[in-house]
């Protein structure tokens, strides 16, 4: 995934640089206004500071809005209540407030581009993993081996979200921010029962790892003789 990073600040700019990089993201980081409204090539998302030196980034932020649906997550100190309204109301997606930690903003981001994929991808028709495995995201349906397989609302979207990049690790904040929201308050457990739900009803199909102190992990099962 692609991501247009406008932040003046250079440590906070490569700190984040280096921790989307990791996540696998591609960072292209410029630090003024001028450079962000003036680049060319293609993102996938915009990380915007309102702080930047040579214009004010809600006026950036109306600029890129002006453009197109890209998604915006707006990065700022400014904690003031009205900043945050005027930036969601300009066309921002979201808001995060500094200091923050790289995986509140992988997790914003992520949720962001899962609200933007009915936009983009409305048209698409069921995904395939592996031999054996579909998800239909357009109606919500899960086939093993050609027949449909009952889950709960929560294990459905669970399974959506970490089918959304196989094989790479999401921390259990990230995972419950996508699945849960924001807001959950409640016992991380129900996040282990639900995944072990997902193991038995797809065994075989798909193997989902879990990593201590971090999170899970989702790989698609081969089957003999496939490389």
């Amino acid at each position: 995934m692609r991501v247009l990073l406008v932040e003046d600040d250079e440590p906070v700019a490569q700190s984040l640089r280096r921790g989307l990089t990791r996540y696998g993201f591609e960072v292209e980081w410029v630090s003024t206004g001028a450079a962000a409204l003036g680049h060319q090539g293609p993102y996938d998302v915009v990380l915007l500071d309102l702080g930047l030196p040579d214009t004010d980034g809600l006026d950036v932020c109306r600029a890129l809005r002006e453009r197109g649906d890209v998604p915006i997550i707006v990065i700022s100190a400014r904690s003031d209540e009205t900043d945050r309204v005027v930036g969601l109301e300009l066309g921002a997606d979201d808001y995060v407030t500094k200091p923050f930690g790289v995986r509140e903003v992988i997790a914003r981001i992520r949720a962001v581009m899962r609200r933007a994929q009915p936009r983009t991808e409305a048209a698409a028709g069921p995904d395939t993993y592996g031999s054996r495995l579909t998800v239909d995201r357009k109606a919500a349906r899960v086939r093993l081996d050609g027949e449909e397989v009952p889950l709960a609302p929560k294990e459905y979207d669970l399974l959506a979200f970490l089918t959304e990049e196989p094989g790479a690790l999401m921390s259990r904040e990230q995972i419950m921010e996508a699945v849960w929201d924001a807001n959950w308050f409640g016992p991380t457990k129900t996040l282990d029962v639900h995944v072990a739900a997902l193991r038995r009803k797809l065994a075989g199909a798909v193997v989902i790892e879990a990593v201590r102190g971090v999170g899970f992990r989702l790989e698609i099962a081969q089957d003999d003789g496939v490389s």
